[in-house]
């Protein structure tokens, strides 16, 4: 029993000795993995103080061109249903979808012979009456000579007087029926009454026609000249009046996505401000020779008012906005970033005008600010990413 007893004490001691240098073994492997944690954490406090690569430019004073712009509409500056003034048939169409057509040329052709039948009648009715008026003319020179010698009384004479006034009338009346007459032939031949591109063309020869029928027979638009209507702000109505027939660019796309480019005159100034929008109606007259702008479409439509001298202008890019308005990121001396507060006073183009906050010669960010805090260390690089 006494061995047993000597015996316990050595195994525990032996398995007290094995824990404790597990646990240092243990200990120095935590040690050493919270030193691996730490190299990383280091390593990202260097990557937050890296330079920002950035683009930038010099705050200049030049002369800057004004204009102010909006989103405008393509208007024909005549545009005409033509319809028939006549019932009566179509037995031809002179014309084809689309083309250009000038005045008085002939569109439509209709059936004449109702019409022509109408001026025989017509003419017989007032060959008639032009009988029965010479018939009158000559009863009253022969009762006028007889009241003259008193061998009729005054009242007899009415009766005849009367008869020439009434075969008169009735003859203008035959006259203005034959008037009538030829000018329902001359609506036979439907012809246009401007100039300009036809559209599709609404009834084909042999269909039956009524007079001002609600559906034209087609419409015609007058392409040269022609309208873009266009809204501004109503801040800008003291400069548009000022402007008077200034030139207004207008920017339309083709069919092949490119932008074409022609220019215009104010040619109106609405007299009111809408007041639902705070804007002003505008229209501008462009020539339109080549027909790149078309009833309808929708174009940009830029009014120049005049240019402003020795404004401090800095790329539009350049001005972020945020909860305190617009602001810069200019590059101070040491090299770093400062947000700087400014007021706009209006953007021309791709250019800020600024009033307030900047000044002349200072290097402003225009690209590279997303990534930029105060105080953020910059590298310059040109606009190609070339630092």
């Amino acid at each position: 029993m006494a061995i047993i007893h000597r015996s316990t004490p050595c195994r525990s001691t032996s398995f007290r000795s094995w824990f404790v240098v597990a646990s240092i073994a243990l200990s120095a492997s935590l040690l050493d993995g919270c030193g691996a944690d730490q190299q990383p954490a280091g390593k990202a406090v260097k990557a937050s103080e890296a330079s920002v690569p950035v683009v930038v430019v010099n705050a200049q004073r030049k002369t800057v061109p004004l204009s102010v712009e909006g989103i405008g509409t393509v208007e024909a500056i005549a545009s005409v249903a033509v319809k028939s003034r006549i019932d009566g048939q179509i037995v031809k169409v002179a014309f084809a979808d689309g083309d250009d057509v000038k005045p008085g040329q002939v569109l439509f052709e209709m059936d004449r012979r109702p019409a022509l039948a109408q001026l025989r009648q017509a003419e017989a009715k007032l060959s008639s009456d032009m009988a029965l008026l010479a018939r009158a003319r000559a009863q009253d020179a022969r009762y006028q000579d007889l009241l003259r010698q008193r061998f009729i009384s005054a009242d007899g004479y009415q009766q005849y007087k009367t008869n020439l006034d009434s075969a008169l009338a009735n003859a203008a009346a035959a006259r203005a029926t034959v008037d009538s007459a030829r000018l329902q032939i001359d609506y036979c031949t439907i012809r246009a009454p401007i100039a300009g591109r036809a559209g599709r063309i609404m009834i084909q020869q042999g269909n039956l026609v009524k007079a001002n029928d609600g559906n034209p027979l087609v419409v015609i638009n007058q392409l040269t000249p022609i309208f873009v209507n266009f809204s501004v702000p109503e801040q800008y109505l003291a400069q548009v009046r000022s402007a008077g027939a200034g030139v207004v660019k207008v920017v339309a796309t083709d069919a092949d996505g490119k932008a074409v480019e022609v220019s215009g005159t104010l040619a109106f100034v609405d007299n009111a401000v809408d007041p639902a929008t705070g804007t002003v109606k505008l229209r501008a007259s462009v020539d339109n020779r080549d027909s790149g702008l078309w009833p309808g479409q929708f174009v940009h439509a830029v009014l120049a008012l005049g240019e402003r001298a020795d404004a401090l202008v800095v790329p539009a890019d350049a001005v972020q906005t945020g909860p305190r308005g617009s602001y810069v990121f200019v590059v101070g001396a040491d090299g770093k970033a400062q947000l700087r507060d400014v007021v706009v006073e209006r953007t021309a183009g791709a250019e800020a005008l600024i009033a307030e906050g900047l000044a002349v010669g200072e290097t402003v960010v225009v690209d590279g600010q997303s990534r930029l805090l105060p105080g953020s260390p910059i590298v310059i690089r040109d606009a190609a990413g070339k630092s």
